[in-house]
């Protein structure tokens, strides 16, 4: 079964178990990294994530799978706080996260950089807008970025 189909199975399993629980769905991925593949479920609370929290979704997770065995090959289930310096795939994280330092990635440079960072200034039209003091409001096509995660500096 496709990567893809893969996740969107596990995130229809794992977002009833998550929003009885009270907590937040944050993504969800299945990767092969060396010879192994690896099922990671990050979920979040304004108050954060605890090992338990963790072990908790983990166990009902396991069991559903199991149940359904959606799966083929060997895996590892992992099941954790998306960090500090989350990534931000829904349309709600930018709303979330507005005002807050982020850096953006992209698939190919532009302007000679793949990477800005800045303030973010939300999702508008399919474009994630950023202000940079130097440069000002930056826009970048959502299909161009990579990724966008929050930036923590201590």
């Amino acid at each position: 079964m496709a990567k893809k189909k893969i996740e969107e199975i596990v995130t229809e399993l794992v977002t009833p178990i998550v929003e009885k629980l009270s907590y937040e769905l944050v993504d969800v991925e299945f990767v092969k990294e060396g010879a192994n593949w690896y099922l990671r479920v990050y979920i979040d609370k304004p108050e954060g994530i605890g090992i338990d929290d963790c072990q908790a979704v983990s166990e009902e997770l396991s069991d559903r799978l199991d149940e359904t065995d959606p799966i083929v090959q060997s895996y590892f289930l992992e099941v954790s706080s998306p960090g500090l310096e989350r990534p931000l795939k829904k349309p709600g994280d930018f709303e979330k996260y507005k005002g807050e330092l982020v850096e953006v990635s992209l698939y190919s440079p532009l302007n000679g950089k793949k990477t800005y960072e800045g303030v973010l200034l939300g999702l508008k039209d399919g474009r994630i807008c950023i202000n940079q003091e130097k440069a000002g409001d930056l826009e970048f096509d959502t299909k161009e970025v990579s990724i966008v995660k929050r930036v923590i500096k201590f």
